[in-house]
């Protein structure tokens, strides 16, 4: 069965393409073949080829295992880490509900 092409955004592409060419100058600043890489990874060569060419088909899976290979799989302890807009939301509930019980208190 072949990878199903995910629709995305022009933005998430831009940021996959982006991923993808980081792996792949990782890859090459270790001096590693894409041969080496893919093998020890467990993928195909055309699947390390469409991860460095950051395609939204590959598995997020495949992804950290490539990562994991490169020595950079802490960084995706990166992903969703800091998260602004979620600690105001959470931060105006907080000080929604604090008000609410103020006022049933009076």
């Amino acid at each position: 069965m072949a990878g199903r092409q995910v629709v995305l955004s022009p933005k998430l592409e831009d940021l996959l393409q982006i991923l993808g060419e980081n792996i792949k100058l990782a890859r090459l600043r270790r001096k590693i073949t894409a041969t080496m890489l893919a093998e020890r990874a467990g993928i195909s060569r055309v699947t390390l080829s469409k991860v460095e060419g950051g395609e939204s088909s590959v598995s997020m899976g495949t992804y950290a295992s490539v990562l994991f290979c490169l020595g950079l799989e802490k960084d995706l302890t990166l992903l969703a880490g800091d998260d602004p807009l979620g600690r105001r939301l959470q931060d105006a509930d907080l000080t929604h509900n604090k008000e609410r019980v103020s006022k049933r208190n009076k």
